[in-house]
C-alpha cells in the first residue's frame, strides 16, 4: 500500500496524482499501481500502462466474460489495500487531525505501516 502526500483543501485524486508526476516516478521505478474506474483515464500509455483500471460496462455495452474476470482478479488485489483504507478509518483518528499537510502526510504513512504491519501478522 502506498499513499501520497496530503493536501490542504479538497483536491482529487487524479488531480494530486497529475500534480506530483506520479506516473513519471511510478514508471522510472518500474512500478506499477492497481487503481479502481474512478482512475479511467489517468494513465493513455497503452503500450506500457503504470495504472492499471477494470473495464467499464454500460447499458449499451456489457462487459465481455474475459473482463468480467480481469475486472474480479482486479478487485482481489485491491482488496488489502481497501481493507487498509477501512482500518485507518475506523480508527477514528483522522476526523480531529489538526495539523499542517506535511505533518498529516507523516502521520498517514507511519499508520499505513503499522496496518501493513496488522494485516501481514495477522493480529
Amino acid at each position: 500500500m502506498w499513499i501520497s502526500a496530503a493536501r490542504p483543501g479538497r483536491t482529487h485524486d487524479i488531480t494530486a496524482a497529475r500534480r506530483d508526476r506520479i506516473l513519471a516516478h511510478l514508471r522510472a521505478a518500474g512500478l506499477g499501481a492497481l487503481a479502481d474506474l474512478g482512475f479511467i483515464g489517468l494513465d493513455d500509455d497503452g503500450d506500457d500502462p503504470v495504472v492499471v483500471t477494470g473495464f467499464k460496462a454500460t447499458r449499451a455495452r456489457k462487459l465481455a466474460p474475459a473482463e468480467r474476470e480481469a475486472n474480479r482478479i482486479l478487485a482481489a488485489g485491491r482488496a488489502p489495500v481497501e481493507r487498509g483504507f477501512a482500518h485507518l478509518k475506523n480508527w477514528r483518528i483522522l476526523i480531529k487531525l489538526r495539523t499542517g499537510p506535511a505533518l498529516a502526510t507523516h502521520l498517514l504513512r507511519a499508520l499505513l505501516i503499522l496496518t501493513n504491519i496488522e494485516a501481514t501478522t495477522g493480529n
